[in-house]
C-alpha cells in the first residue's frame, strides 16, 4: 500500500455481523420485533413440479408489521443514530418508492425534525397519502426512483439538508440485516431465506448475517422481470443501469443500484429468481385470501417466486419468505 493514500474499506468492514449486531442493540425498544410465522397446510404448490402438493414448509416473517409498514424504518434509525444533531436539525431528505420515505419520515417524528420525500410518478396514491400521515412533505418527480433521487440529492445541496440514501450507506444495510438475527434465533431450522430485491440493501444486510451465522444457509433474491437491475449487474460483473423500468412494483425499481450492494450480493446471495407482476399479484391475493395478510405487491415477490416454480426446493424444505411491506395495491 502506497504511503499516506488511505486504504479503500473492503465491503466486509463496512457491513459485517458485528455491525448488524451494533445495529440490533441500537434498534432494540425503537422498532417492533415482528413475528415468523409457520404457515402450515396451503392450497398453493409451492414447488417448481405443480403436481407434488407436499410442497415445503412456509414460513413468512412479517415486516409489513413493522413500524411504518415496513422494513424500511430499521435502516433509517441506525444510521439517524450515526448523524450529528446538527445533521439531523437541519432536516431530512431522501427518495423513494414509498417504503423508505416512511422510514425517514418516522425517523423525523422521533427526532422532531422536517422530513421531505421525493417519490416519482408511479408512487401509489394510498403511499403518498401514508406519509403525509406520519408528517412528510412529499414531492412527486420523475417516472421512477433514479429520477426522483437526482432531484432529491440537487435539493438537499441547494436547501442544505441531510439526505439519506435507502439502500447505499453501511448502516441503513446493516439495519435491514438485523432482520437476519431474528428469522434465525425464532426459526432456527429455516433452511433457505427469500428475499425481494429493490436497491439491493435489504438483501445485502440479510444475506451478510444469515452467511456469517449459517454458511450453509441459502439465500434466494427476487426481482421483478421488468426491473432486473441486479441480474444484470452480476451477469455483467459490474454495475448496469436499466434504460427502462417495466413493472407495478415501483419499490423493487431502482434502475441501478451501488457498488457496496453489488459486492455483498456477489460474496453472500446463492441465486436471483425473476417473478412477472402478474405472478407477484397472484401471490399478494393468497396472502390475502389465505393469511389475511395485505402485502403490496412487492412483498409478495418471495411467494411469488416459490408459488411460480421460479426457486428450486425439495418436498419438507424449510423456507421463510420475507414479507417486506404492507399494502393493497396488489389485491386491486
Amino acid at each position: 500500500m502506497q504511503r499516506g493514500v488511505p486504504r479503500r474499506a473492503d465491503a466486509t468492514e463496512l457491513v459485517s455481523l458485528a455491525t448488524i449486531e451494533e445495529a440490533a442493540r441500537a434498534l432494540e425498544g425503537s422498532i417492533r420485533r415482528t413475528p415468523t410465522i409457520r404457515v402450515g397446510p396451503t392450497r398453493a404448490p409451492l414447488r417448481a413440479d405443480a403436481r407434488e402438493r407436499s410442497g415445503v414448509e412456509l414460513l413468512l416473517k412479517l415486516e409489513n408489521l413493522q413500524l411504518a409498514g415496513s422494513f424500511k424504518v430499521r435502516g433509517a434509525l441506525n444510521h439517524a443514530r450515526g448523524l450529528a444533531p446538527a445533521e439531523l436539525q437541519r432536516g431530512l431528505i431522501t427518495a423513494s418508492g414509498g417504503n423508505h420515505g416512511l422510514g425517514v419520515a418516522a425517523v423525523g417524528r422521533v427526532a422532531n425534525v422536517p422530513a421531505t420525500i421525493y417519490v416519482p410518478r408511479s408512487t401509489d396514491a394510498a403511499k403518498i397519502a401514508k406519509l403525509r400521515r406520519w408528517g412528510a412533505r412529499v414531492e412527486v418527480h420523475g417516472e421512477v426512483w433514479d429520477d426522483a433521487n437526482a432531484t432529491a440529492l440537487q435539493d438537499a445541496a441547494r436547501l442544505g439538508l441531510t439526505y439519506i440514501h435507502p439502500f447505499a450507506p453501511p448502516r441503513v444495510i446493516a439495519g435491514q440485516g438485523t432482520i437476519a438475527l431474528e428469522i434465525l434465533e425464532d426459526a432456527p431450522e429455516v433452511e433457505t431465506l427469500v428475499i425481494a430485491i429493490g436497491g439491493g440493501g435489504l438483501i445485502a444486510g440479510v444475506a451478510t448475517a444469515a452467511k456469517a451465522l449459517r454458511p450453509e444457509l441459502r439465500v434466494i433474491g427476487v426481482e421483478p422481470t421488468g426491473a432486473a437491475t441486479l441480474t444484470r449487474s452480476l451477469e455483467a460483473g459490474a454495475l448496469v443501469e436499466l434504460a427502462a423500468i417495466e413493472t407495478r412494483a415501483g419499490t423493487l425499481a431502482p434502475r441501478r443500484s451501488e457498488a457496496l450492494n453489488l459486492e455483498l450480493i456477489r460474496r453472500h446471495v446463492d441465486d436471483i429468481a425473476l417473478v412477472s407482476d402478474a405472478q407477484m399479484t397472484a401471490a399478494a391475493r393468497w396472502l390475502w385470501d389465505e393469511l389475511g395478510v395485505a402485502a403490496e405487491l412487492s412483498a409478495a415477490a418471495g411467494v411469488a417466486a416459490l408459488m411460480a416454480g421460479a426457486i428450486a426446493t425439495r418436498p419438507g424444505e424449510r423456507v421463510c419468505a420475507l414479507i417486506c411491506g404492507a399494502g393493497t395495491a396488489g389485491l386491486d
